[in-house]
């Protein structure tokens, strides 16, 4: 029996109102066709390290339609799969005007999802959504998957992927079990997107992706000390080189629109390639050296490439902003984003939409105490109390990942008062709610930025989607972020001399430790967000069914006067109790 054509996919990428593009890794050299109806495109693989990929736009489709398609590799269909029990793969594009609902999270690990891989991991969440919504078809779909980071983790891999390296190199030599090539990467992407549940609901479900750290390496661009120790190692360039090129190829291409995808140089080679070749033609594109090339560029001039992006849906506007590799690292200039970013943001962050939503894999807000820690740590890393307590400042801060944006006062400072311009109604008319959307913490929550008039400003984090905190890290982290770190942070910070923050916060929900997948979705009455995990039966672990954990509701403020409060967080009304509420823990 002959290999299978498809490798991955096919993968609902970016979609609009009246196209979609469809992502997939075959096995070889091919030409994809996509068939929904009477209709299909097509398009023909381009190859990186001898790995082959197809994304094909399927265009000219109707506003609002949900119409199920089928997908051929070299004129076999290979999608769906004979005998699938899964609903129908559908083409879902956008309708005009409509309001969102989207679907968010970050940091899932992928192994297996029997009673040996649940109960080191937890259950896949997503993997529960997934089959929720093979079950119930008729359950309402969000538009968009949203993933915030830690998509795949390069440096603390399973048992299987450390299988797949013993068997190509010693794994005792640098980096260990850690990802060493493109190689090694493209089977870690494998192995996060070929259970066949998750591989159905990406399938059928448009997404978006940015990275985060465990995309490359743990702390990655913390600061000029961390890059400067990575760089000089025996293997990281590989590393660097092979992590870029491979989130282009698995992540980034399909976050673009056509003409977004049509500007950038990588793919202007591939599509200039196909050209030349009718459309999918018989010759192949070796994009390896190109892409490399690329990749290497990008890291040492981050200024050469952009990885943030906007989207508008209707009235809803989501900016979702690259926090890693944007990064300043230069003592006399350190920033989170660098000013050709912080531009690039500025000119995106307006008015004149219902609600604003501010995508970036680490939380803008932090529990108050732990933001303080976090901005003290900065100051004495980078020498407000001298050369031996700058040394130590960064091994703490590389020690507990004290590198989120309140590690970056500059930045947070900057984005902040960008953000309250919106909210005033200085930018065009200020939307109801502002929202940013992070992970990478491993606990989720949802806090307010305290105001009287404009628009409310809060944060929602969904951390992790598989990759649960150890019990006694769980009680390290409380600690750090809503206990002795509160009052404690706060002095630190002060006599260090760091400013107070421009604003104060207050948490609404949490913290809650549970793998989750989130929900957003714009009601009409505001902002509604929805926490779920999945829980598994112990006679049926691969199984998981549903269970919501939290939920808020954030209306838009009431008009008001100057000393008024801003309407409290509603607590949600399920069917089944929620397993947590807020607690001793909030803040």
């Amino acid at each position: 029996m002959g290999k299978a054509p498809l490798v991955l996919g096919p993968m609902m990428r970016h979609v609009d109102t009246t196209s979609a593009s469809i992502w997939v890794e075959t096995s070889d050299a091919a030409r994809v066709v996509i068939r929904a109806g009477d209709r299909s495109w097509q398009a023909g693989t381009f190859t990186v390290r001898g790995h082959h990929y197809a994304l094909v736009e399927a265009d000219g489709l109707d506003p609002g339609s949900s119409t199920p398609y089928s997908l051929e590799v070299n004129g076999l269909q290979a999608w769906p799969e004979p005998g699938s029990s899964f609903p129908p793969p559908v083409i879902p594009t956008l309708a005009e005007g409509g309001r969102l609902r989207l679907a968010f999270g970050s940091c899932r690990t992928s192994t297996d999802h029997g009673k040996s891989g649940n109960r080191t991991h937890g259950v896949d969440s997503l993997r529960a959504f997934a089959l929720r919504l093979a079950r119930e078809p008729e359950h309402r779909r969000p538009d968009l998957l949203l993933f915030l980071g830690d998509q795949v983790y390069a440096d603390s891999t399973t048992k299987e992927m450390q299988k797949f390296i013993r068997a190509r190199r010693d794994i005792k030599e640098p980096p260990g079990k850690e990802l060493k090539d493109y190689e090694e990467y493209a089977e870690l992407y494998r192995l996060a997107y070929s259970d066949e549940a998750n591989r159905w609901l990406l399938s059928t479900m448009p997404s978006a992706m940015i990275f985060d750290d465990h995309d490359v390496r743990d702390d990655w661009n913390a600061s000029l000390s961390w890059k400067r120790k990575m760089e000089s190692t025996s293997w990281w360039q590989g590393r660097i080189v092979a992590g870029l090129a491979s989130y282009w190829v698995y992540q980034h291409l399909g976050n673009l629109s056509p003409a977004e995808r049509a500007r950038d140089p990588l793919w202007q080679r591939i599509a200039a390639h196909q050209a030349g070749n009718g459309d999918g033609g018989s010759s192949e594109l070796d994009l390896t050296e190109d892409i490399e090339a690329f990749a290497d560029r990008a890291d040492k001039e981050p200024r050469s490439y952009r990885w943030s992006y906007c989207r508008d849906f209707g009235s809803t506007r989501l900016i979702v902003v690259d926090s890693r590799a944007a990064r300043e690292l230069a003592p006399e200039h350190r920033a989170l984003i660098d000013e050709d970013e912080l531009a690039w943001l500025d000119e995106r962050l307006r008015g004149g939409f219902r609600h604003l939503l501010i995508g970036t894999s680490l939380p803008f807000l932090l529990p108050p105490g732990l933001h303080h820690v976090e901005s003290w740590n900065e100051a004495m890393s980078e020498g407000a109390w001298g050369p031996r307590a700058a040394w130590i400042g960064e091994r703490l801060r590389q020690a507990i990942d004290l590198e989120h944006w309140a590690a970056f006062q500059n930045s947070f400072r900057e984005v902040a008062g960008l953000v309250q311009e919106v909210a005033d109604g200085r930018r065009g008319a200020a939307p109801a709610i502002i929202a940013f959307l992070s992970g990478d913490v491993h606990y989720s929550y949802a806090s307010e930025v305290q105001r009287s008039a404009g628009s409310r400003i809060v944060q929602a984090v969904c951390s992790p989607i598989r990759n649960p905190l150890p019990r006694l890290m769980r009680s390290f982290t409380a600690v750090m972020s809503y206990g002795v770190a509160t009052p404690v942070g706060a002095l630190v910070a002060r006599s260090i001399k760091v400013p107070e923050p421009p604003f104060t916060w207050r948490g609404l929900r949490g913290p809650w430790f549970d793998n989750n997948l989130a929900t957003l979705e714009d009601t009409g009455n505001g902002l509604a967000i929805r926490w779920e995990k999945g829980e598994a039966d112990r006679k049926d672990h691969e199984r998981p069914r549903v269970r919501e954990v939290a939920r808020v509701l954030l209306e838009p403020r009431r008009a008001s006067g100057p000393h008024s409060e801003p309407p409290p967080a509603q607590p949600a009304q399920p069917s089944d109790r929620p397993a947590h509420r807020s607690g001793p823990l909030q803040s």
